[in-house]
């Protein structure tokens, strides 16, 4: 699983670790919110309709950032705006905690998403550029993996400072800890270097006096592919906020299950999230993106609706926290590479940020519509419809999509 990387240059290693603990920390820092949801709705007395708009805030706004990421990084650099974003989401995680009210809360929470979309954006296009052909799908699937790595280290911080400190206090000092990601823009700064053909492209374009239109995904062949990939973005993200956003609320309010308990199911679903993603990233070179896509939107989508349809017994959705995990996050593993081989260089970032986020953006509205959906049903039949019915989206849509697998890339 891991054995390629000994085979990697030097930069490609350094592009390889900014991103994938750009990733992780971009995750800690945003799955911090799905943790405090009950504190907050105790707190401020809010409605799940109303914790639900603060989710999709984030990622609605992460939509738009993670475009203008995309149109920068083509513009001034995948490096540079690799740095912008990772201090962007981490200073306004950190001012999430010192919110006073749900007003406050929503504008900070906003904001964040201009940074969190970003992150992966010049992230994605960045790893994909530097990375060789046959690496490119297990590259981007150990960053995808990131989010799990994040994801973990957000339950533990989340465990202990809930353990220590009162509800009230806890719940801040959660959100101010997510300053430390900043410090990795040093690193970046410092040791990580443009793809050459992105530098390739980008002197041609210099003297040829060409500069790219943002409406060039839009016409000839790339129209289909940022239709479709808007979609199948659409469905696995739609699915995936819809689980993740809402998992930990339900485990409390309607499984009846303490803190600890809490954490545990968590841990199996982020174990499997590790795997999974380690997984698609594997399945990506070996068997293409378009069967990958396939055969992990078809798994998410039958594993969320039994997850949370059928009243199992505590060890039984203990076990099925693995696969639920496992198939909900590998649907990412392949994105990236076929963003990156399907866009040319020159337009590369904007495509590829427009066609991730316009999923991201229509899949940002799910947690608002589980919340809301929740308040006439019980809140399992809720998150089970939503996600069942976008991961269906998602299978549709990648059995239209082209196949790229071992595509070189040119300036």
């Amino acid at each position: 699983m891991f054995s390629w990387i000994a085979t990697l240059s030097a930069k490609e290693r350094r592009a390889f670790g900014a991103c994938v603990g750009g990733w992780a920390l971009d995750a800690m820092d945003v799955q911090m919110y799905s943790f405090v949801i009950p504190t907050l709705i105790a707190t401020w007395g809010i409605t799940r309709g109303q914790a639900g708009a603060l989710g999709t805030a984030a990622l609605l706004v992460s939509a738009i950032g993670g475009w203008i990421a995309g149109w920068f990084a083509d513009r001034y650099g995948r490096v540079r705006t690799l740095q912008i974003a990772i201090a962007w989401f981490a200073v306004f995680t950190c001012l999430s905690g010192l919110a006073q009210n749900y007003n406050q809360m929503f504008v900070v929470r906003a904001l964040l998403g201009v940074g969190f979309g970003g992150e992966w954006a010049a992230g994605a296009v960045l790893l994909g550029e530097v990375m060789r052909p046959e690496h490119r799908g297990k590259a981007l699937g150990t960053m995808q993996a990131g989010w799990a790595v994040g994801w973990g280290a957000s339950a533990l911080l989340y465990a202990l400072f809930f353990s220590i400190l009162p509800a009230q206090l806890a719940w801040r000092a959660l959100f101010l800890i997510g300053i430390l990601p900043a410090l990795l823009v040093f690193f970046v700064r410092r040791y990580v270097e443009e793809p050459e053909v992105y530098l390739a492209s980008k002197a041609q374009l210099e003297k040829s006096g060409d500069r790219p239109s943002f409406t060039e995904i839009f016409r000839g062949p790339l129209l289909p592919i940022t239709v479709l990939g808007g979609i199948m973005g659409t469905g696995a993200q739609g699915g995936y906020y819809a689980v993740t956003t809402w998992l930990p609320t339900y485990l409390r309010t309607e499984r009846h299950l303490s803190v600890l308990n809490s954490s545990g199911y968590l841990a199996v679903s982020i174990a499997g999230a590790f795997f999974g993603y380690m997984t698609g990233g594997i399945l990506a070179d070996a068997i293409g993106r378009r069967l990958t896509f396939l055969v992990f939107a078809i798994g998410a989508g039958a594993v969320a609706l039994i997850y949370t349809m059928i009243p199992f017994g505590n060890q039984a959705m203990l076990v099925l926290g693995f696969p639920l995990g496992f198939f909900a996050s590998g649907v990412f593993s392949a994105m990236g590479p076929f963003f990156t081989e399907h866009f040319p260089t020159r337009v590369r970032g904007v495509g590829q940020g427009f066609a991730y986020n316009i999923g991201r953006a229509v899949g940002a509205l799910f947690p608002t519509l589980v919340g809301k959906l929740s308040e006439t049903m019980p809140l399992a039949q809720a998150i089970g419809l939503f996600a069942g019915g976008a991961y269906a989206v998602m299978a549709i849509a990648a059995f239209l999509l082209p196949e790229t697998k071992g595509k070189k890339l040119a300036a």
